[in-house]
């Protein structure tokens, strides 16, 4: 456990150490300092990564320990590049996002410490629905919301902007995995088949219409693409999870095909990113206004770098519009060339990776849903966010989780990594060891007691029901007390056990099977008191000093004869004495 901790720390240390070097490098080449409000504010990040990471060893002992390295060093060559923007323009976003994502690790800690079970969010589903609703339609309320770009998504809080759509992901996330949760059974039941594929049921179609007909509102009114396009894929894809028909993710991308056509026809500022993604390179789309010009220049830009880049602090990123937020991909691209675009995707498919891991691992439904749906949700937005530079898809005005520019897309995307590594902790941890002996001997004395209470319970109301019935005649007579001899002849062969022969206590034995336990019925309660010994220190051969078998019948039929004298009327027979033996003890702690 000593190694693995310190190859887990070397693993921190290590993202740590390449980040400190990389706004050495960039600082050096650019002011030609280290400037003092940096080292300050990276002290603090470091320190709180480690408090962090302490916390999560000791509340999640068994969370996935490559998810935090590798958003540290996302984050670290996000906040580099953005110090380097600033330098060219002469703005302070670098340490503001500092200080951003000094307030998430701390909401980070928190989480860590108060959310031990992430099954509690269960409880809350339909309470996570409406926060995430309001959450999302809080950008039209006038007065609170605003336009940036073409899409009406953020709100205004004094000179601060915030979009809260980051976080309405999350409470829809919650939502749709409790409700899936409870109503897999019903979508997984499927319909007709069509050209080979299981259609699902009409009536059924109802979550998929409603989530439909909710992102093409965020579409419509807010008009984001990119928003609306990650609800509806983390619900497709979470409900394909829960059901595991294929028919839902062809109904639910030919759904979004049809709705993105219709808004095409709609919506200008959705019409100019298909043709600037269809026709970059063309003068009249690259000039007009909302045209390719951000496209075409993010493109350059790339093609700039290389194979190897520039180097931090040589290339020009500030050149391409949004150089910090929506097109980080690109300046990263420039400055660190394919290489450092490959490193990026390999740190955001480690991440990815661990929390698929996370899902399939996992024995609770609602867990397992919730942590394909976190992930499935990151790894859309860093698709539509790496596809839309690279023109493998429109634009959609997403930015890339960990490295752009923006307290509330970082601060969410860190409450989402956290909520992972909570969900991983239950995931990796250890089940109890099931076949050890002591457990076995527990488990064979609570079927014994029970076993032995039912009896008890069975003789008590044996009992009872021949007090209540009435009984006439001497037969009568003789029958009560032939049963009560009976009766007490069985309480003396409950306490007393027979004598019982061991041949070898180490030798394993089946817990229960139609011949042994008529055996065990024609001894008594304690004839396998064996099962509960310690084999380990066990005798060979064990003699118990109680009365034998031709001892308890005699016994028997001395009750009976002496109920049949007595049949008359006379009282019942007094059970025999148990008789008087020496104390004896079992190794092992017999019960």
């Amino acid at each position: 456990m000593i190694v693995t901790r310190l190859r887990q720390m070397s693993l921190m240390l290590f993202a740590m150490a390449v980040s400190f070097i990389g706004f050495f490098q960039m600082f050096e080449r650019t002011a030609g300092s280290f400037p003092s409000e940096y080292m300050i504010l990276l002290g603090v990040v470091a320190v709180l990564f480690i408090i962090l990471w302490s916390l999560l060893l000791k509340f999640q002992p068994y969370a996935s320990q490559s998810i935090l390295p590798c958003v540290l060093l996302l984050t670290g060559i996000g906040i580099t590049l953005i110090s380097r923007i600033d330098q060219q323009k002469g703005t302070h976003v670098g340490t503001r996002q500092l200080i951003w994502l000094c307030l998430a690790l701390v909401l980070c800690c928190i989480l860590v410490i108060c959310l031990r079970d992430y099954r509690v969010l269960r409880r809350f589903s339909y309470v996570s629905m409406v926060a995430g609703i309001v959450l999302l339609l809080s950008p039209m309320i006038p007065g609170l919301g605003k336009t940036i770009g073409g899409a009406r998504i953020w709100i205004g809080i004094g000179s601060y902007s915030l979009q809260p759509g980051e976080f309405a992901k999350l409470f829809i996330a919650f939502f749709f995995a409790a409700y899936l949760f409870d109503h897999r059974d019903q979508l997984a039941v499927g319909g007709k088949k069509v050209l080979g594929l299981q259609l699902p049921r009409i009536k059924d179609l109802g979550p998929i219409v409603v989530v439909w007909a909710m992102s093409m509102g965020v579409l419509v009114i807010q008009r984001d693409l990119g928003t609306s396009l990650m609800f509806f894929a983390m619900f497709v894809c979470m409900l394909y999870v829960a059901t595991g028909r294929k028919s839902w993710i062809v109904i639910g991308i030919l759904a979004f095909a049809a709705g993105a056509v219709i808004a095409s026809r709609m919506f200008a500022h959705v019409d100019n990113r298909i043709d600037a993604w269809l026709h970059p390179f063309d003068a009249k789309v690259y000039n007009r206004q909302g045209g390719s010009e951000q496209l075409v220049t993010g493109l350059f830009g790339l093609a700039s770098g290389g194979l190897m880049g520039t180097g931090l602090g040589q290339g020009h990123p500030s050149l391409t519009p949004l150089a910090n937020s929506d097109f980080i991909y690109s300046s990263v691209g420039e400055e660190l060339g394919l290489t450092g675009l490959l490193a990026v995707l390999a740190l955001y498919l480690v991440i990815i990776a661990s929390g698929l891991i996370t899902a399939m691992k996992i024995k609770d439904g609602f867990g397992k849903l919730l942590a394909s749906g976190l992930v499935f949700t990151m790894a859309v937005q860093v698709f539509t966010v790496v596809g839309g530079i690279t023109l493998v898809i429109p634009l959609t005005g997403l930015t890339m989780p960990f490295m752009a520019a923006g307290g509330s897309s970082l601060i969410a995307n860190y409450i989402l990594i956290t909520l992972l590594l909570i969900i991983s902790n239950a995931a990796n941890k250890p089940e109890p060891e099931l076949t050890s002996d002591t457990f076995q001997y527990e488990a064979l004395a609570v079927l014994r007691d029970h076993e032995l209470k039912e009896r008890a319970k069975s003789a008590a109301q044996a009992a009872k029901d021949d007090e209540n019935q009435p009984r006439h005649g001497a037969h009568a007579s003789h029958a009560a007390h032939t049963d009560d001899a009976e009766d007490a002849v069985q309480a003396t062969q409950i306490e007393d056990a027979p004598t019982i022969m061991v041949d070898d206590a180490s030798q394993p034995e089946g817990l229960y099977d139609a011949e042994e336990q008529d055996n065990r019925d024609e001894q008594g309660d304690w004839a396998d008191w064996r099962d509960f010994a310690d084999d380990d220190d066990s005798p060979a051969t064990t003699t118990s000093h109680w009365p034998t078998r031709g001892a308890q019948t005699e016994q028997v039929e001395d009750a009976q004869n002496q109920a049949a004298q007595d049949g008359n009327g006379g009282t019942p027979p007094t059970p025999p004495a148990p008789p008087q033996s020496t104390p004896r003890t079992v190794k092992g702690g017999a019960r």
